[in-house]
């Protein structure tokens, strides 16, 4: 039996709340769905937290989702000490929404910055208040001015929308790989794009994280840090809200 779990995350961003029937529990109590809305941690962006309910309006609450060790496998990992679903059981699934959108206006601020710094991305982490991105890079830049850039992207309210293409697409095309280090899995014979702009005219990227549908959501937002970690290796923090004075 297939224990693939279908990611609703990737057809919706939005959804917050989906049914899901169990199809295993493993020995240290990750739940297996047959399909899901809580994005398992991938690609710098932590998974969803949340809340199974059962029938009874009991609840299951859920600390962390990650991928298994099966093709297209999501484990959902209970708090300690939670109760376990039966095999079969039917659960209504609840993502903690509020943390799940500060990382997806997290993460496209994180697509907005490699187009306003368009240098190799050798590493980044997104979380919910303080996000990093590292650039192969030797240049000076300053703070104030890569937030004014930022800003105006997010203030021209572009459309962020996903498209897929396939491997071959991908390779006659490598420029839009950003990443010096990690490439696009493969073998499903898709790659999933973000898109940013009218006709990917602002940025187009291979990602399966979550995004905001507009670059407005992401709010004000300003690089807190720029950090020198080697000579060609600078690291850019992003903070929410307006620059302080």
């Amino acid at each position: 039996m297939s224990e693939a779990t279908r990611p609703l995350f990737i057809e919706d961003a939005y959804l917050s709340t989906a049914e899901a029937t169990v199809l295993s529990v493993n020995a240290a109590g990750g739940i297996v769905l047959d399909q899901t809305c809580f994005y398992a941690t991938s690609g710098g962006q932590p998974g969803d937290v949340g809340q199974f309910e059962r029938a009874d309006g009991s609840l299951i609450p859920i600390a962390a989702t990650i991928k298994g060790g099966a093709p297209g496998q999501i484990i959902h990992l209970p708090q300690d000490g939670a109760a376990q679903p039966e095999l079969g059981e039917k659960l209504v699934l609840h993502v903690d929404w509020a943390r799940r959108y500060r990382l997806m206006r997290m993460h496209t601020a994180c697509h907005l910055l490699s187009v306003v710094c368009p240098y190799p991305i050798t590493g980044a982490s997104v979380s919910e208040d303080d996000s990093r991105v590292d650039f192969d890079m030797s240049e000076t830049i300053d703070r104030a001015e890569v937030t004014a850039r930022l800003m105006e992207l997010v203030e021209a309210n572009h459309p962020i929308f996903t498209q897929w293409i396939d491997e071959a697409e991908l390779d006659a095309n490598p420029g839009i790989v950003k990443s010096k280090n990690v490439r696009p899995p493969r073998g499903t014979g898709r790659i999933r794009l973000v898109c940013i702009g009218e006709g990917s005219s602002v940025d187009s990227q291979p990602c399966g994280g979550t995004h905001v549908s507009e670059t407005q959501e992401v709010g004000a937002i300003h690089i807190a840090k720029i950090e020198k970690k080697g000579k060609e290796n600078r690291r850019f923090r992003i903070r929410f809200g307006p620059a302080p004075d």
